[in-house]
């Protein structure tokens, strides 16, 4: 099976734009490319409140997170981590699917614009989203704890909730992890699978690891790599993984390791896509499939 006639066409149109590879070009042209991602979304809906603040990390950094709010009266609250591979993205080019997010569910969404890499490196994002998490609980201590990300965000996720665990943190009631990166194993079949050089490959992740953790002796401690932590206690989990991504090896281990740690899990795997394709909604059918199975999961855990 190849991707689909959706995901085909979004990487023809990419490919008419030109130019190298992410990993191939310096930080700031790499953060505009993937920032220019946002353009091929159509905006999210009309909320009934958003607004900007700032979450006081331990070192005094002021985390900047934008705040969605549905409906006067929420269900659920979830805390965002966008994707980007620690490196690129922020809170306003995920606008248009965080909107579609708070809607479907009725939860407020805490997206988090967490500290990039290679200006602050490992461990900087996994403490940020620890903080961020942490204001997140204690600004709405009534309502259910959700913690969700893709990619490099699924990362943070994961290592938010197996310190959560650890350290009788905030409850978080689920974790939603959308192709997460969770172990650094560059040569895993997944990885080397020459299908699944799309949108990310092998030389882009390369490149995000190296940014991220530049020491590589940092890059199996279970804050960078959450397949090296204790699952123990971890919250439950939805698993979303695309047929072709090098990272799909990865989560499928972690989710079978959380099932053996007893945790309750679903994985989806998402045949004919891509790694990314939650990024692009109105764009990609199976971008609206997740999302609704998504909000099926969360109103399920917050009885919304």
């Amino acid at each position: 099976m190849a991707v689909d006639d959706a995901t085909s066409a979004l990487l023809a149109q990419l490919a008419e734009a030109g130019g190298p590879p992410i990993h191939q070009m310096p930080v700031p042209q790499a953060r505009a490319v993937f920032a220019a991602l946002a353009d091929l979304v159509s905006p999210g809906p009309d909320l009934h409140a958003v607004r900007e603040d700032t979450v006081r990390a331990d070192d005094g950094y002021k985390i900047p997170v934008r705040v969605y709010s549905a409906t006067e009266q929420p269900h659920g609250v979830i805390v965002y981590f966008h994707g980007g591979g620690w490196v690129l993205g922020s809170v306003a080019q995920y606008d248009a699917g965080v909107r579609r997010l708070a809607a479907v569910t009725n939860c407020v969404v805490v997206s988090a614009d967490y500290r990039l890499a290679p200006e602050y490196p490992y461990p900087t994002a996994a403490r940020d989203a620890w903080d961020v998490v942490n204001w997140t609980s204690a600004s709405w201590p009534t309502l259910p704890l959700i913690v969700a990300g893709d990619s490099a965000g699924g990362n943070l996720a994961a290592v938010a909730g197996q310190r959560a665990a650890a350290e009788s943190g905030p409850p978080i009631a689920l974790q939603v992890l959308i192709y997460p990166v969770i172990n650094h194993d560059l040569n895993s079949v997944s990885y080397l699978d020459p299908a699944n050089q799309l949108l990310l490959d092998r030389d882009s992740m390369i490149w995000f690891w190296n940014h991220y953790t530049p020491d590589p002796a940092t890059r199996r401690n279970p804050d960078a790599s959450p397949l090296w932590g204790n699952l123990s206690g971890s919250p439950p989990a939805l698993v979303l993984i695309p047929e072709y991504d090098v990272l799909r090896d990865e989560g499928e281990a972690y989710a079978d390791a959380l099932a053996r740690a007893g945790v309750a899990v679903q994985i989806n795997i998402f045949d004919g896509q891509m790694h990314g394709f939650f990024q692009f909604p109105g764009v990609l059918p199976a971008a609206d499939t997740a999302l609704g199975l998504i909000a099926e999961r969360i109103v399920a855990v917050t009885g919304g």
